[in-house]
């Protein structure tokens, strides 16, 4: 029972993640949200890409939510909290996650050039990361997927015209 309604909070959860998303496509970014949730549940950080509005490499939108969160409870580390992601994620944001201590990572669509869970590097397979923590994948990976062949579809129509 209790991993039903896992189940259904990963899946709410993300489906917020995926609103957060489409504020990045709106503004030109690629589309790509995520949450910090806390133990309790309840939201403390939320943000979407915007490393080119923002003209800063590492605001991909785990970095920002994590950010958010970590300066809500007022300290780097967020024990016990999940991050929920409609892309796998890169390097430089699952070595942020490592240094938040998240306790869970939750993801939807993965990506095969450079997400570092599953696709390429394989990071959670690693002994001498100090900090581990749970991976679940494929939480509506569909919805998230076509979110982001939609968005690159439309910028390859752009780029035509």
């Amino acid at each position: 029972m209790l991993a039903v309604v896992q189940a259904l909070t990963d899946e709410s959860f993300m489906a917020q993640a995926l609103e957060l998303a489409e504020i990045s496509a709106n503004l030109g970014e690629v589309p790509v949200g995520a949450l910090v949730v806390s133990p309790a549940g309840e939201v403390i950080g939320s943000a979407h890409n915007s490393p080119i509005s923002s003209s800063d490499p590492t605001a991909h939108a785990e970095i920002n939510a994590l950010r958010e969160a970590a300066q809500r409870v007022d300290n780097y580390r967020l024990v016990g909290c999940s991050l929920y992601i409609t892309l796998e994620p890169c390097m430089m944001c699952y070595g942020a996650m490592i240094h938040a201590r998240i306790a869970r990572l939750v993801y939807g669509a993965s990506e095969p050039r450079a997400g570092v869970v599953q696709s390429q590097l394989r990071a959670p397979g690693f002994t001498f990361f100090n900090h581990a923590f749970e991976v679940r994948s494929g939480i509506l990976a569909a919805e998230c997927s076509e979110q982001l062949k939609r968005f690159f579809k439309q910028r390859r129509q752009q780029s035509r015209s």
